[in-house]
């Protein structure tokens, strides 16, 4: 009687349970739909203090979107690396000067903001950790690095004076939190990261007024995410 009850009351909690073989798959797909709020990390070159112009470089947090696909492998209950291709991700990182002399010939006012716009294509992978599943809930963390090229990089651009040139490459950090809910026929997944860009993305010309008072430019990036798999 104790075998039949114990064999019953497994039973009942598998349908309870939505998609219950999920976590017996190595491998499995998803996608993602992304949202992002960007803004460079700006610091300034020497030349700045001795510059008559350009007064005041500030960042400002501008929000963009995305799309990404997701590609998980299993390594124990416990551990998943995933990695984030193609991630196609639509960024707007803007600047704004403050102008001591504003050219009226160049319709420059006191203060000007740079709208600086990038598409990135990106490769991160991430080391995943998951909790326990509770039920159709589960919590994960996760940290691993990305690579980027920009498709909308004016590094070579020569004929705008008011230019801020962007190299084509990136590399950097992410770290991040997310939340598993398993419905009948996939999994939703909430997720929030942070993403820091650690190479100097800015191509610096000392004939562009604009750019020639930045040394550094180093993207940064809060990332919201809903991940649909399967």
């Amino acid at each position: 009687m104790l075998l039949i009850a114990s064999q019953q009351v497994n039973a009942q909690l598998r349908d309870y349970l939505n998609l219950p073989d999920h976590d017996d798959k190595k491998y499995y797909l998803g996608i993602g739909l992304i949202y992002n709020n960007a803004r460079f990390q700006v610091s300034q070159h020497p030349s700045f203090l001795t510059n008559d112009s350009v007064m005041v470089v500030e960042p400002e947090n501008t929000g963009g979107f995305g799309l990404a696909g997701m590609h998980t492998l299993r390594l124990s209950p416990r551990f998943e690396i995933r990695a984030i291709f193609p991630q196609l991700l639509f960024a707007y990182k803007n600047l704004t000067y403050h102008i001591k002399y504003p050219d009226p010939n160049k319709n420059e006012t006191p203060i000007m903001t740079k709208k600086v716009e990038s598409i990135l294509i990106g490769l991160p992978i991430h080391l995943k950790f998951r909790s326990d599943r509770i039920g159709n809930f589960r919590v994960y963390m996760f940290a691993g690095g990305k690579i980027e090229y920009d498709l909308a990089s004016n590094s070579t651009a020569r004929k705008a004076e008011d230019l801020v040139k962007l190299k084509k490459y990136d590399y950097g950090v992410e770290a991040g939190v997310g939340f598993n809910f398993y419905f009948p026929v996939f999994i939703l997944s909430p997720e929030i990261k942070i993403s820091n860009g650690l190479g100097n993305i800015h191509s610096r010309d000392v004939n562009l007024k604009y750019s020639s008072s930045i040394d550094q430019l180093n993207s940064r990036m809060i990332v919201f995410s809903l991940i649909f798999e399967g």
